[in-house]
């Protein structure tokens, strides 16, 4: 994300991505995450640059210096904001989060954070988890697994068919991660906004911008001082347009990457006032540091949240952009400068590079032995975190659908012979009465089939687009596990679903969405079971309960918001409200910790809750 290159637009130009990344991950900007585009745009043009200059001055590549140039201007800053990042964590954080972070630290070192966090936000469990400190590595390490190819494939293409064929290949290669990337964004949208080769295409777009000959481009015209200003204005529309439900990267990214690839290419035809908005001298210092602005902001964001448990007040998050302005400024004037100055041997460099991974992995793996599993309850009773947070056994039994599923398997639990069935249906919040409903179906000799999948509500409600959640892989699962239920005939089916997803803009209100969404469900139920049950939410937590039981006092962890127990349609309604809350709504319920995250009851609750569900069952003549 950066070079020594000091054009003043192109430092305009980073000055401007930083600062939209930094804004985004302050909720100021809903579409700043296109500043990361722009940097890959900026890079793509200027490290390709580099290479190619060099194989056609000497008819070779370097492939070590480049390598040791790249690690003496990007790990001084990068290593040593990951190390305090690290310690700042370790410290102020809950200790329930030390085994990702110290996994978190350790990809980040050695450049791989974007499939690590890639694999891990694809699973809707871990949503509602704390953010890792260390997230925004991710696009450090596209950019590094890019370059660790990128000179190969140029150098090759070169030595076959000099600069032509390097033109095609560069060509071929953004054509295809272009295509690649709008396929996976409607396949896999998460793996799609991390992966190389899905973003391998916006750095080509700029490395392209080398083959068009000068004179097109240093030519000054009317026409090209407004493609410059058209350019211009689509970088705040992207920000405005856009949000974090955005498919991205897809042809989303076309905006931001194009209009930078347009502002670099006709950079002699910026008119007047964008040349002297970009000579300023507070966007210039911007522009110079913005490769320690873009690494500091995340955590200088994300810890205070949450060790405060709640979201930041906009002063707050003022406050925080200007320190994080101030730790840049230190960082560049400290540490990047410095090692930028001092004339060190590829032998010199080299170590220093090892001995900074090294470094990055050693603290990981001293957070990782300082991992703690265990909470004191003010019973005096500790309990493990990995209990606390363990999920039903579904989960691990493949029985619970995730993202791009639109079956569950047969899932069969109880008296597997018993000709009684009784049906769980739902998403993650019907999942989580499973531990429950077990242990009765086991009493009460009945079959117990479990239909759940993540994200997806039993209510016929459509849902935003977000990440990897799409309404119609949702819509399909419904369709079929209805189509099972009718098959099955059995003498219940349970019901129940998440009430606090982000709702539609069609909608008035949140209750609307949801009360029609039941009576949907409700017909399309009906007949298939004598009783058709529906359990509405549990109580939703204002914080990560076992982070916060873990570094706070058990009241502070209290402030629970109870759900909208209305149930529309003529289900048979049940409340458990009740059975978690009296005034408020605690942490812990009879000794025992009622949340496994910020969302779902621990498997413990679930199991503890199982008489009071069973009378309720057997009142309604269930069982």
């Amino acid at each position: 994300m950066s070079s020594k290159v000091r054009i003043h637009q192109i430092q305009a130009l980073r000055a401007v991505a930083a600062t939209l990344v930094v804004l985004f991950h302050a909720k100021l900007a809903p579409g700043g995450f296109i500043g990361v585009d722009i940097f890959y745009v900026i890079s793509g043009y200027l490290i390709t640059g580099i290479i190619v200059k060099e194989i056609t001055l000497s008819g070779a590549f370097n492939y070590r210096n480049f390598f040791l140039r790249r690690a003496k201007r990007l790990l001084p800053a990068s290593i040593s904001v990951l190390i305090l990042t690290a310690f700042g964590a370790w410290l102020f954080l809950p200790p329930t989060i030390r085994s990702s972070l110290g996994q978190d630290i350790f990809a980040a070192s050695i450049y791989i954070s974007n499939y690590l966090f890639a694999w891990w936000q694809n699973d809707y469990q871990n949503l509602n988890a704390t953010p890792s400190p260390v997230i925004h590595y991710w696009s450090l390490a596209v950019e590094e697994q890019f370059y660790l190819l990128w000179p190969l494939i140029i150098f090759t293409l070169w030595k076959i068919g000099r600069q032509r064929l390097v033109f095609r290949g560069v060509l071929g290669i953004t054509i295809l991660s272009f295509l690649f990337s709008l396929f996976l964004t409607n396949a896999a949208p998460i793996w799609a906004f991390y992966s190389l080769p899905t973003r391998a295409w916006e750095l080509g777009v700029g490395a392209l911008l080398l083959f068009i000959p000068k004179e097109l481009l240093e030519k000054k015209s009317v026409s090209r001082t407004l493609i410059v200003w058209l350019s211009a204005l689509t970088l705040p529309y992207g920000v405005i347009r856009f949000s974090d439900n955005t498919p991205f990267p897809g042809t989303a990214a076309l905006y931001p990457v194009l209009a930078t690839a347009l502002l670099i290419a006709f950079i002699h035809s910026w008119p007047p006032i964008l040349n002297d908005f970009s000579r300023l001298r507070f966007v210039q210092w911007l522009g110079e540091i913005s490769y320690p602005f873009y690494l500091w902001h995340w955590p200088l964001l994300v810890i205070p949240s949450t060790r405060f448990g709640r979201p930041l007040t906009l002063l707050e998050r003022f406050l925080l952009i200007a320190l994080t302005a101030l730790a840049a400024d230190l960082t560049h004037r400290f540490i990047e400068k410095p090692f930028s100055r001092r004339k060190l041997s590829n032998r010199q460099t080299t170590k220093f590079a090892l001995a900074a991974t090294l470094s990055g992995v050693m603290v990981a793996s001293a957070i990782l032995l300082t991992t703690k599993d265990d909470i004191s309850l003010p019973n005096g009773r500790s309990v493990s975190i990995a209990a606390v947070m363990q999920k039903p056994k579904i989960y691990d039994d493949g029985c619970h659908a995730n993202y791009g599923n639109k079956n569950s398997p047969e899932c069969l639990y109880g008296d597997v012979n018993s000709k009684r069935k009784i049906v769980l249906y739902g998403d993650s919040h019907a999942a989580q009465w499973f531990p429950a409903l077990e242990k009765i179906a086991i009493d009460e000799g009945f079959a117990l089939i479990s239909l759940t999948k993540s994200a997806c509500p039993a209510v016929e409600v459509d849902r935003v687009n977000s990440g990897a959640f799409k309404n119609s892989d949702c819509n399909a699962w419904r369709d079929n596990s209805i189509q099972r239920i009718k098959q099955l005939k059995p003498e219940a089916v349970i019901m129940s679903g998440f009430q606090h997803f982000a709702y539609p803009t069609r909608y008035s209100s949140r209750d609307a969405w949801w009360l029609e969404g039941q009576r949907s469900l409700y017909a399309k139920v009906l007949n298939s079971s004598p009783n058709l049950i529906y359990i509405s939410d549990t109580p939703k937590p204002q914080r990560d309960i076992p982070s916060c039981l873990a570094t706070a006092k058990a009241d502070e962890c209290d402030a629970n918001e109870k759900s909208d127990p209305r149930v529309a349609g003529g289900f048979i309604a049940l409340d458990p409200t009740p059975w978690l809350c009296t005034d408020s709504c605690p942490a812990i319920v009879n000794g025992i910790v009622a949340y496994r995250d910020a969302s779902h009851i621990s498997v413990d609750m679930s199991a503890a809750l199982s008489n009071n569900l069973r009378d309720f069952l057997r009142s309604n003549g269930v069982i």
